[in-house]
């Protein structure tokens, strides 16, 4: 979940953004590789999607892939063009 606010003296508009990740069972194997080979431990949820990991363990995401990255930019987006225009 990803919170936005974006704020001036005038005006906010602030959104969230939820998306749903489901792993499929990974072994103990796969698992220890990634921990060895990628030090996943810097990120949000200790994985990145974007990575070997992503690849092969996610089996479906529900909701904005780039929220699962970081960002919902394409919410973002779209309420950037509102906030201005």
């Amino acid at each position: 979940m990803t919170g936005v606010c974006i704020k001036s003296k005038d005006k906010t508009i602030s959104f969230s953004n939820t998306t749903k990740v489901f792993f499929k069972e990974l072994t103990s194997s796969e698992i220890n590789y990634y921990i060895e080979n990628y030090k996943p431990f810097d990120k949000a949820g200790s994985y990145g999607i974007q990575e070997w990991i992503g690849a092969i363990g996610i089996s479906n995401i529900e909701g904005s892939y780039f929220n699962v990255v970081g960002l919902p930019i394409n919410q973002l987006y779209k309420n950037l063009k509102e906030y201005f225009f």
